[in-house]
């Protein structure tokens, strides 16, 4: 019977340790695989967010990747027109095209103008202009507004194309037509035979200058309003204008009528102020050799000189500091060894072209100094004679000395951009030296792009600078008191609340830093000033007092809760240096700091500056330095603590050689992480600065940044346009900035973590 019971629980406990195995098989697969699925799980998410990253990457380089896409052209055809008309009218004195490139029109020596389209040379129209006689110069007066001033004798006819667009059937039907803004008679301006000629027409008045028998003579006709008939009257002034020591070769007038140019073929030049009628300037603009063309660039600022050494220059007037105005000369391409036969400029953009004696067509950009293309366009056998660009830049017509027409497709979107446009100084026109700026748009069509991120991502490291130097040392003080000194029932309420101060939205911290902070601070500049001074040395004064206290009272404090203590401290000291701001300015700052700055040490002040910035973006990057940097402390083995303290270290001395070396990778990475906050925030710096892009260190002046460049503009500039596409190459500067600090610092942190790992 023994025997049985005996044999029953061996059978029983055998069963139940069958069913526990099978169970425990159960819950072994069930772990595997819910181990397997967390793995994949975060396997996944990993790989989805370096891909994401990677995206963001590729995506930023999609779009910036065409401005750095050099120039070319494209043959489309090549025609003739009719031999015998063109024989018999002369040569051709402008040939451009209207603003969809279909339309081109020719001027001849004979007075006679020719449309045509530009693809075909089919015949569209054909006028005849009401000359005297035989034209003895030509003008323009710009190419945005291509009026054309010829004359015949001493007299000068005004006659201007005109492209009227219309819709039938829904079909553009582009029809030119000739007008006459100023009569069909022309204007007399010399009893002499003028030889060269120059026209500025404006909205208030029209000026013509001419070269008669080697000299100047020129007429000024003033627009105004007849009170009765309400029409414009030209009143009609003679301009009396110095004798000339040099050819006149080329005579060219500046947009507002102010500068008058003279160049001759050896390369002499006089700048004439028309308003004095005097000679401000005169000089030589090469050293060797000859000019062989002068022309305006868009905007009518620069002349562009070109030489039969294959060279060109841009020259503008400068006026220095207490200087006369002189005309400078800027840059020089050197495009060929072989001469420079014929220029054109670009009607929307600083962009022109070069075609030299070998038939060589050469594209340049002046602001950001490329050459964007260099190529043959033509045999040897029969040189260009005539070049036009089309006004959107996309398109070309050329003419040989056969008479043969060539239409060429362009292709040369984004030239403004350079690594010298981008990062060095540039000579912008009407600047007085070279200099870093960014000005992306103007309110007029002549406007000069200028896209320099240098000061850009000058303003996101100073303001990176000074939120780093508030929040630094408040939030690793903060930091390491919460975790190594707190107590830990302080510490479960303190450190929730900081790191909850993150979770405040940065565009209510950048409302509050520019209309309460920025005006608080520029009423209160001295209070504010002497709290920075007064505060710590104020703690220090309560922390000396409170150590020379009895024991018996001082013992009353738990450990972890003095810091309470000073709280009331902090409050006076604040109180007491903001109500006593007005009269520390009267005191020492003759009742106006601001003033004071300015006109006594010459430091610029702006209401919205680095230094509430500073303050406003500290207070945002101080929880997130604080969080991290305090696990970091927290997460110190105790016993390493303990020891240091055993051996019979001061807590400073186990703090200073202990747990801070021992934290250093994670302090390391939260100062990090927080630079790298302060370098991609944007809302702060946005609100809480004047948002200028100048450079300057001064904590009183303001900033951009790139950052707050990209969401001032992105919304405002026209998609695909280089404007559009430089500030994704902005984004991508960041973008770069962050992977290559990011990189940096998880280097320096290995390094850290390896010598202190072993402690």
């Amino acid at each position: 019977m023994q025997n049985l019971d005996t044999l029953q629980s061996e059978s029983q406990q055998s069963e139940s340790q069958a069913k526990s195995s099978i169970f425990d098989d159960r819950l072994g697969g069930w772990r595997k695989t819910k181990d397997k699925l967390a793995n994949i799980t975060i396997t996944g998410g990993g790989m989805a967010v370096l891909m994401a990253i990677l995206l963001i990457f590729f995506y930023l380089l999609y779009e910036i990747m065409p401005m750095f896409k050099s120039a070319n052209i494209e043959a489309v055809s090549r025609y003739s027109l009719e031999q015998k008309a063109a024989s018999k009218n002369g040569d051709t004195l402008y040939l451009a095209m209207e603003e969809q490139a279909e339309i081109a029109v020719r001027l001849q020596s004979s007075g006679q103008i020719d449309f045509f389209t530009a693809n075909s040379g089919k015949k569209v129209k054909q006028y005849q202009l009401p000359l005297s006689s035989q034209l003895t110069a030509f003008a323009l007066n710009s190419e945005q507004q291509p009026l054309l001033a010829l004359a015949t004798g001493g007299d000068v006819l005004l006659a201007k194309p005109i492209y009227k667009i219309s819709y039938p059937n829904d079909q553009r039907l582009i029809t030119p037509v000739m007008e006459y803004p100023y009569g069909e008679e022309a204007i007399s301006v010399s009893r002499a035979t003028i030889t060269q000629l120059a026209v500025r027409d404006t909205e208030e008045q029209l000026l013509l200058l001419a070269a008669v028998d080697g000299q100047l003579e020129g007429i000024r006709l003033v627009k105004e309003e007849d009170f009765l008939s309400e029409e414009i009257v030209l009143v009609e002034e003679v301009l009396l204008l110095p004798e000339l020591d040099i050819n006149i070769d080329w005579l060219l007038i500046g947009p507002d009528q102010r500068w008058g140019y003279v160049v001759s073929r050896q390369g002499d030049y006089r700048v004439i102020n028309l308003n004095s009628e005097q000679i401000v300037d005169s000089g030589r603009l090469i050293t060797q050799g000859e000019v062989t063309d002068v022309r305006l660039l868009l905007g009518e600022i620069s002349l562009m000189i070109s030489t039969d050494q294959g060279e060109i220059q841009q020259w503008f007037m400068v006026r220095g500091d207490g200087e006369l105005p002189r005309l400078q000369n800027i840059r020089s391409f050197q495009g060929s060894d072989s001469a420079i036969k014929l220029a054109a400029t670009e009607h929307r953009r600083k962009g022109f072209l070069t075609v030299d004696n070998d038939n060589q067509l050469a594209i340049y950009y002046t602001t950001s100094g490329r050459q964007l293309l260099s190529e043959s366009i033509a045999d040897a056998s029969a040189p260009i004679s005539q070049l036009a660009i089309a006004p959107r830049a996309n398109a070309l017509l050329t003419q040989q000395a056969n008479g043969e027409f060539g239409y060429w497709l362009l292709d040369n979107e984004h030239p403004e951009i350079s690594w010298q446009a981008l990062w060095e100084k540039v000579w912008y026109e009407s600047y007085p030296e070279p200099d870093y700026i960014w000005q992306s748009s103007a309110s007029n069509n002549d406007f000069e792009a200028k896209y320099s991120f240098t000061p850009l991502a000058f303003g996101t490291l100073k303001a990176a600078f000074y939120a780093m130097l508030i929040a630094t040392p408040l939030a690793l003080c903060g930091a390491i008191y919460t975790a190594y000194f707190m107590t830990p029932v302080v510490r479960r309420k303190v450190k929730p609340l900081i790191e909850l101060m993150e979770a405040l939205p940065t565009v209510i911290l950048g409302f509050l830093a520019g209309l309460w902070l920025a005006p608080f601070i520029e009423r209160n500049l001295p209070g504010v000033f002497s709290l920075l001074l007064l505060m710590p040395v104020g703690v220090l004064i309560f922390g000396f007092c409170w150590s020379r206290l009895p024991d018996g009272l001082r013992l009353r404090v738990p450990d972890g809760w003095h810091a309470a203590l000073l709280i009331p401290v902090v409050i006076a000291i604040s109180w007491g240096c903001i109500a006593a701001s007005g009269i520390f300015e009267l005191w020492f700052f003759n009742g106006d700091m601001r003033a004071w700055l300015t006109h006594d040490l010459g430091i610029s002040f702006d209401q919205r500056n680095a230094m509430v910035v500073g303050a406003a973006m500290g207070f945002a990057v101080v929880p997130t330095i604080f969080s991290i940097a305090e696990d970091a402390i927290f997460s110190v083995p105790k016993s390493l603590s303990y020891g240091s303290l055993a051996l019979g270290a001061t807590p400073w001395q186990t703090l200073v050689g202990v747990v801070i070396p021992t934290a250093s990778p994670g302090i390391f990475s939260a100062l990090m992480i927080g630079m790298g906050r302060a370098v991609g925030e944007t809302m702060i710096v946005l609100m809480a600065t004047g948002n200028t892009p100048v450079m300057d260190a001064n904590i009183f002046e303001g900033m951009r940044t790139l950052a707050a460049n990209i969401a001032v503009e992105i919304g405002e500039t026209e998609v695909d346009s280089s404007h559009y596409r430089v500030l994704f190459l902005a984004a991508f500067v960041l973008f770069l900035f962050t992977f290559v600090v990011n990189t940096i610092a998880e280097i320096v942190r290995q390094r850290l973590r390896k010598k202190y790992g072993s402690l």
